[in-house]
């Protein structure tokens, strides 16, 4: 039987978006002041998305359950599987001594942990964020920089921080190859409106990211090199996605950013080094402490054997090929093609898919298992001692693959069940200040579902027709859900729980979501604050797509 979406259901928006809203109240709150266990807490949102669900907004008890058992597969396969075997390889490289190897080969490049978060945690984290996504960059980083001595907060929320600007155009172009299709928008517009808002941030993410870490003035000792990492991100950001399209942007940038910061570094370096516990005066050389070069390749290999081999499963032809071998799609019992989302949410009433697709060849989590197993080989681990190491790591995450299943169970029970809408259709209310607002929408969404494809998906359409009516760009708008989620993703509990468990540091999300919250919103307003240039103020008003 159908069921339609109902997004007033108290006959009072305020008091119907405030019931919506619950769930999130919940679950962010058990985290930042009740310091519950993410598994707890996920829990509890769960348990109260299904209430507000059932009880206010009237979704059907039995599709309620299918729609969070649905997201709960999802957090397990792909989302989970990723987690999972990005901690097996840091598991098998730290269990060789490699990151001792690998802290003291990075001294080759930089001694000053201020440039190192910069090269690992911006640079080399957009790179799997273009090539991958799905929460790669930061399970890779934070786990990386941990290695690297970094403290467990400061890897986790600063991996988080890094990982903004590059989420738009993810897992090669994905939210934006999404947004086109759910606004019907041509796909090269929004390539290009996103890339005009996002290269400022490009830009500017680097120096937030050091200033969060070290404070402004040693970020001002520094600049060359933030400026040089941005820049070269920045600008093939712009060209890319103005002049080619959503696929290689990120890809792109994030190696052109590696590749300029290395060659800087190996001619300019700081006067003053930072370390954890002291400043020292710049040395004529840099240590590599007597390590052969081919220890510094294994300890590396890990790592370079994963970058191309999260690249090729990120490639649309070897996706395809891939799915052509095994996939298996079962329609959600009760839920796909059952239940429409209505006006104004969308123009006419539309049935929402629910199809699981367990395509495992596919999935980006076994392209790193895969990685992982050929880094085993190259370190010289027995298939017995690497079977050990997957089942002690299974152990060790098993808590976070239950949040993170309970956190997407939430992210689709509100989707499926309106709450999600009730609460967009409010943002939508603000009249002239929507272009502020609305980018803020694509925050929340982001926030919600831990996923810029999916926050597009949820509001995409919204954000067009909400642009008709108030006489703005649909372009503008439909592209500012992207750009504005992208700040949304250092608070995506998901985020939060694969950045705990890659740093070891499970059971203290909320301090890492108090670190992060701040940076988040003061970046997704300045987001806001563009998008409102772009929609009223000249020269600004020329940058957007027409």
């Amino acid at each position: 039987m159908t069921w339609n979406q109902v997004y007033d259901p108290l006959g009072n928006w305020f008091f119907s978006t405030l019931v919506a809203a619950l769930p999130i109240f919940v679950l962010l709150g058990a985290l930042a002041f009740f310091r519950l266990k993410a598994h707890a807490a996920a829990l509890l949102g769960l348990g109260s998305a299904l209430a507000v669900s059932v009880l206010v907004f009237g979704m059907p008890a039995d599709k309620a359950l299918a729609v969070s058992l649905y997201g709960a597969a999802y957090g397990l396969f792909p989302i989970g599987w990723i987690i999972l075997n990005v901690i097996f390889l840091y598991t098998l490289a730290d269990g060789k001594g490699y990151f001792e190897v690998l802290r003291e080969s990075l001294t080759g490049i930089t001694r000053d942990r201020r440039l190192q978060l910069l090269l690992i945690a911006f640079s080399f984290g957009a790179f799997f964020e273009g090539a991958a996504g799905f929460g790669t960059p930061v399970a890779v980083t934070a786990a990386i920089l941990i290695g690297l001595g970094f403290g467990p907060l400061a890897a986790s929320g600063l991996s988080l921080i890094a990982n903004t600007a590059p989420v738009a155009f993810g897992a090669l172009g994905t939210p934006i190859i999404a947004l086109s299709g759910v606004t019907g928008i041509d796909l090269l517009k929004l390539s290009a409106m996103v890339g005009r808002q996002l290269t400022f941030f490009s830009l500017l993410v680097p120096f937030w990211l050091i200033w969060a870490f070290a404070g402004f003035k040693r970020m001002l000792e520094v600049w060359p090199a933030l400026l040089a990492a941005g820049a070269a991100f920045a600008l093939p950001q712009f060209l890319v996605s103005n002049f080619h399209g959503p696929w290689l942007v990120g890809v792109v940038s994030a190696a052109c950013s590696i590749f300029a910061l290395v060659v800087l570094l190996f001619h300019w370096r700081p006067k003053t080094i930072m370390g954890f516990d002291s400043l020292e005066a710049d040395q004529d050389a840099q240590a590599w402490h007597g390590r052969g070069r081919r220890e510094v390749l294994r300890a590396w290999s890990p790592w370079l054997i994963l970058s191309v081999v999260v690249f090729l499963w990120g490639v649309p032809q070897v996706k395809s090929f891939l799915d052509g071998i095994f996939v298996l799609r079962v329609p959600v019992p009760g839920v796909d093609g059952l239940i429409r989302r209505m006006p104004p949410v969308v123009v006419k009433p539309a049935a929402e898919a629910a199809v699981y697709a367990f395509n495992v060849l596919s999935f980006t989590g076994t392209g790193i298992f895969l990685a992982a197993l050929i880094s085993a080989l190259v370190m010289g681990y027995r298939p017995r001692e690497a079977a050990a190491a997957w089942w002690r790591t299974l152990k060790r995450v098993r808590f976070s693959l239950l949040t993170v299943a309970a956190m997407l169970a939430v992210g689709t029970t509100t989707r499926y069940s309106g709450l999600d809408a009730a609460m967009g259709l409010t943002f939508a209310k603000t009249g002239i200040f929507y272009p502020f607002f609305g980018t803020l929408l694509g925050w929340l969404g982001v926030a919600l579902t831990g996923s810029d494809t999916s926050s597009n998906v949820l509001f995409g359409s919204l954000q067009k027709i909400s642009a008709e009516q108030l006489g703005l760009s649909p372009v503008l708008m439909a592209s500012a859900n992207s750009s504005g989620g992208v700040m949304g993703k250092m608070i995506d509990a998901q985020s939060i729980v694969v950045a705990s468990t890659a740093t070891k540091w499970y059971g203290h999300e909320g301090e890492i979501l108090r670190y992060v919250f701040f940076h988040s919103l003061a970046l997704a307003s300045l987001v806001g604050l563009l998008i409102m240039l772009q929609a009223y103020v000249f020269p600004f008003t020329r940058l957007v797509v027409k």
